[in-house]
């Protein structure tokens, strides 16, 4: 498996020398920019199977990559779209999905629309998540930026708007992002993942979504702090078939509703130091079947993570990174998901300590390694990294993770 993943990134850097050349050409007196990326992870784990992986065996299921293009029409107006592709584990699949896909228009500094796929603005990293290059981290905390979730958060289909205000220079500046659309969920997602460890045929999560987020450039140079909020009205219908339920398979159907998420982040930037924390509450009620059961799921999240450039090449990080979840159930078939109320139990909870380096072996070819020390599997029914399909005889309390990973970007 290491010599697959070594492999892999003598071929992306080989690739990433070739395609470096052809990044924009003219096209109606106009410059397209092409862009793509691409990473190979390997993942190894000494108790627990993780990310939907066989990791205790070591594992390089890891694999993303994509490409986007985008013209800038006017001074004012830009189009642009991005493929994706990736293969996680049982997430994925291969299966290519439109990332995002809009059209820009800027009216002033202080107010512009998009329309299309459009990325969703939650917290620091949610709508750059899939731009690894950027990031110190092998990983993105996984309580607040789980990526066995990445496709279910990405984007949006609908509108938004946006702008920046500088009242006064001294009071720094304010930047803002309104959206609604339609959430249309991957069926190879971890929702879809956790709910066939239940019987349930690849459900298809669709609804209504909204929210928005304000952050605050500071007076105090390096600093921003900033809140999101999101709302979702989703639901899905396919088919179950559980024994403990009926021998028969039987339609199935869910409501969510309220389901919202609120987000608290601040960044502090200065030289080559630079300090993140972000807190998350989700909140869910999900009804199948017309109240064969009704679940509440109520997730505190949050993490603090530093990372220190010591040289032009060299990035040490590190992050600690806390995930609580409390479950409560009603109906006919509740027994089945007996109550988690108590977040000291290893179950109901995952404490994550992480150290991490990031070497930039040039401008466009990068390589980290990565320790993670996980206190608790959160075992539920939300999906959070850990899965009863990879760990059938049960789960032990704490994980050691090793995590290697490459990219390339162009």
């Amino acid at each position: 498996m290491l010599r697959r993943f070594f492999g892999l990134a003598s071929m992306f850097f080989l690739a990433g020398q070739i395609t470096l050349q052809s990044q924009e050409f003219k096209l109606f007196d106009r410059t397209v920019q092409f862009h793509g990326f691409a990473s190979q992870g390997f993942i190894y784990t000494d108790q627990n199977n993780w990310l939907t992986m066989h990791s205790s065996k070591g594992s390089g299921a890891f694999t993303d990559f994509g490409g986007n293009v985008s013209v800038q029409i006017t001074d004012k107006f830009r189009v642009g779209a991005q493929v994706y592709d990736r293969n996680l584990g049982n997430l994925g699949e291969w299966h290519p999905t439109l990332d995002w896909a809009f059209a820009d228009y800027r009216f002033k500094t202080w107010f512009g629309i998009r329309g299309g796929k459009v990325k969703t603005v939650l917290g620091l990293y949610n709508d750059t998540q899939d731009l690894d290059f950027l990031h110190a981290f092998a990983l993105l905390p996984q309580s607040v930026y789980p990526t066995d979730l990445r496709d279910t958060s990405i984007g949006h289909l609908g509108g938004d708007f946006y702008g920046t205000i500088s009242p006064k220079p001294r009071l720094g500046a304010i930047s803002y992002t309104a959206y609604a659309g339609h959430e249309n969920d991957n069926i190879y997602s971890g929702f879809t993942y956790v709910s066939s460890a239940y019987g349930v045929n690849r459900p298809h999560y669709t609804g209504l979504q909204y929210g928005g987020d304000l952050r605050w450039n500071t007076p105090l140079h390096g600093l921003l702090i900033g809140v999101s909020r999101r709302n979702e009205y989703s639901g899905s219908k396919s088919t179950f078939r559980n024994p403990l339920v009926s021998p028969l398979t039987l339609p199935y159907s869910t409501e969510t509703y309220p389901l919202w998420t609120n987000q608290f982040y601040a960044e502090y930037e200065r030289g080559r130091l630079q300090i993140d924390s972000e807190y998350r509450r989700y909140l869910y009620h999900l009804v199948v079947n017309r109240n064969l059961l009704a679940t509440t799921v109520n997730v505190h999240s949050w993490y603090v993570a530093g990372a220190y450039r010591v040289s032009k090449r060299f990035t040490v990080g590190s992050y600690y990174s806390r995930y609580a979840v409390r479950r409560m159930s009603t109906g006919p078939i509740a027994g089945l998901f007996p109550d988690q109320t108590d977040t000291s139990l290893p179950a109901n909870h995952i404490y994550d300590k992480v150290i991490s380096a990031r070497v930039d072996l040039n401008s466009f070819w990068n390589a980290k390694v990565e320790g993670h020390f996980m206190d608790g599997y959160g075992a539920s029914t939300f999906p959070n990294g850990f899965y009863p399909q990879l760990n059938p005889l049960g789960y032990k309390p704490n994980t050691n993770a090793l995590v290697l990973k490459t990219s390339v970007n162009f």
